[in-house]
């Protein structure tokens, strides 16, 4: 039997910390999705097709990680695709409370469908894409974060917003 985990996400954008949970799935599984949610109820700094498109890049030398886009709840699109288990990524104790609450909403809708949550690698505690997009609005180095193609549609996309961007809600990184 073939084992399907779906790592679904905004990945808005994608980093080396949501990266780092796929290809560790990847070794547990054998084959990992890398879901793309297309309307998060958040600002979005790209738009689904780029972000999908930055997320095939990420992967593109990795056979057991695919990338797709979808909308909806995220069971129906696991059983829409097959895929029995869905995998989450636990950064911080704040993450878990989140986690915990959607897996048993899940379990709730869809019974058949295991979660698994990956601790991420310590390294990788302080990262999300919020993060990166804050640092990246104000010019950071964001290279050990994401990767360089990742680096280059941030700096363009920060350039074409302009210094008054909205997009980004900014919380201490300027003091």
């Amino acid at each position: 039997m073939t084992v399907r985990a779906l790592f679904p996400g905004t990945f808005d954008p994608i980093h080396f910390g949501h990266m780092d949970i796929a290809l560790r799935a990847a070794r547990l599984f054998d084959e990992v999705v890398v879901a793309v949610y297309d309307k998060p109820l958040k600002s979005l700094v790209f738009p689904p097709e780029e972000r999908i498109s930055l997320a095939r890049i990420a992967f593109q030398d990795y056979q057991k990680v695919t990338v797709m886009g979808y909308s909806g709840m995220t069971v129906e699109f696991c059983r829409k695709i097959g895929a029995q288990v869905i995998v989450r990524g636990l950064r911080v104790f704040s993450d878990f409370e989140y986690e915990f609450r959607m897996a048993l909403a899940n379990h709730r809708l869809a019974p058949e469908i295991e979660v698994v949550a990956l601790i991420t690698n310590e390294e990788h505690t302080f990262l999300s894409s919020s993060t990166v997009r804050e640092i990246a609005s104000l010019g950071g180095d964001i290279r050990s974060m994401v990767p360089p193609h990742v680096e280059i549609a941030l700096k363009a996309r920060f350039k074409e917003l302009g210094p008054g961007q909205t997009l980004v809600p900014m919380t201490s990184l300027r003091d």
